[in-house]
């Protein structure tokens, strides 16, 4: 059967509204909403989702176009062409795509989606959050748009496990959380990945970290060593840890550890694991942990470790202090000092009951740099501060700061001011990374050099 049978046009009763009390409603927007869930009810009654899904989307997306455009015929519903073509894309994204959310997923400028229950979605750009008039028709609409999200990569929601992590098949990472745990309905949340990541170069244009700072960065991914980015929610770590990770040479064997998979790695010779929640029977769950110990017996160069948060610490821990140099990992922190304690207590819930002192021989031992990213209140991202952990001094972990970001004020449009200076400080890896060939001249640690922005 080919796609114009299946999308024959049999008799269908005319919806309750004519033209004219369709398009005069108060509410213009909720006036289309109904239009266009009224079109798309009709247009299920229509067709079969399953043959349609045989043929290719362009020629689906044309055809649904000529029979949403007959049933607006038909209906007598006053819509010009622009409406029209409007409402058609709409109900194919329903169809095929992500519903209301499909205008937000393609536009590049938006970095995050946050959708407050049906009635209410913001959006990040440049940092700022926005209100948008993106709605859902109700919270049954919303609830089918997170089922689809995360039935793809094989997750589940329902009342007896009302939080999911999963991903789009870009790598946008996605949260959800529904009733009984959300109270006023359904939320999702979405962290975008751009199409094109963002470079060092970028970075330096937008003046997040110096050219100095860069060029250190890539030289400590270079000689492996191994590197802790911590910051805040929203600080860019994961933008940070793929830049870090794009610094990797191409001949080694790297293997990735995610709750859900976003980095986007450009080298050959990547393994990418991902963790996976207990079934509804609370039975084969894949932790963190288990991938870290996993990682170590398939011969990795590099073991990088999206986020740390848990008894995984002790196992990364040991990888790096075991062989597996230049390994990277993020943590939620808000400086330096505050990734060490946290990392701490992370060490502790591995139940090995191990002494402070113990944990922080092995955190200094296993870990050289603390890269710290931090959110300005104007939105823009920046590094912070570049720390090199030195050893102990009793059971104090030692660490010397490298490069800072001084904030001096706020500009009158709301702008943060401030500069990038190194601190003056020639830190102890300055010979390791000599000896790999990527050392750095001397006045790359000048004090008397600022940057301002």
């Amino acid at each position: 059967m080919s796609i114009r049978e299946q999308l024959s046009l049999p008799e269908h009763p005319p919806i309750a509204m004519n033209g004219h009390a369709a398009m005069r409603p108060q509410n213009a927007q909720s006036a289309y909403r109904d239009v266009k869930k009224s079109v798309h009810e009709m247009v299920l009654d229509r067709v079969e989702l399953e043959r349609l899904a045989r043929y290719p989307l362009e020629q689906v997306k044309r055809e649904i176009g000529l029979l949403v455009n007959t049933i607006i015929d038909e209906e007598r519903i006053l819509l010009n062409d622009a409406e029209r073509r409007q409402v058609s894309g709409d109900i194919y994204d329903e169809m095929f795509g992500f519903g209301p959310l499909e205008p937000l997923l393609q536009d590049p400028t938006v970095s995050d989606i946050l959708v407050n229950t049906a009635r209410q979605t913001y959006v990040e750009r440049r940092g700022k959050l926005e209100l948008t008039d993106i709605t859902f028709y109700d919270d049954v609409h919303l609830m089918k748009v997170i089922e689809k999200i995360v039935s793809r990569v094989g997750r589940r929601i329902d009342e007896l496990s009302p939080m999911v992590d999963a991903r789009l098949p870009d790598g946008s990472r996605v949260n959800a959380i529904i009733p009984p745990s959300a109270i006023d309905g359904p939320l999702l949340s979405i962290r975008r990945f751009a199409v094109n990541p963002l470079q060092v170069s970028d970075l330096v244009a937008l003046k997040s970290l110096t050219a100095p700072m860069a060029q250190l960065l890539q030289a400590l991914a270079h000689a492996k060593v191994n590197v802790l980015v911590s910051g805040g929610t929203g600080s860019g770590k994961t933008t940070l840890l793929n830049i870090l990770s794009g610094f990797i040479p191409e001949d080694e064997r790297i293997v990735t550890i995610e709750d859900a998979a976003e980095l986007q790695l450009r080298q050959p010779h990547v393994l990418r694991l991902e963790t996976r929640p207990p079934n509804i029977e609370g039975k084969g769950e894949i932790t963190q942990r288990s991938l870290v110990r996993n990682a170590l017996r398939m011969r990795p160069d590099r073991i990088i470790l999206g986020e740390v948060r848990g008894g995984e610490a002790l196992d990364m821990l040991n990888a790096m202090n075991t062989g597996h140099e230049g390994s990277l990992t993020t943590i939620h922190a808000n400086t330096p000092r505050d990734a060490l304690t946290r990392l701490e207590n992370m060490v502790s819930m591995a139940g090995l009951n191990m002494p402070a002192k113990a944990i922080r021989q092995q955190i200094s031992s296993a870990i050289t740099v603390i890269v710290q990213a931090a959110r300005m209140t104007d939105g823009r991202r920046k590094i912070v501060s570049i720390q090199e952990i030195t050893g102990m001094e009793g059971e104090i972990i030692n660490m010397q700061e490298i490069f800072t970001f001084q904030r001096t004020g706020v500009a009158q449009d709301g702008t943060v001011t401030g500069h990038f200076r190194a601190t003056g400080v020639y830190p102890k890896f300055a010979e390791r990374l000599r000896v790999f060939g990527v050392g750095l001249p001397d006045e790359t640690y000048d004090p008397g050099k600022r940057y301002d922005v």
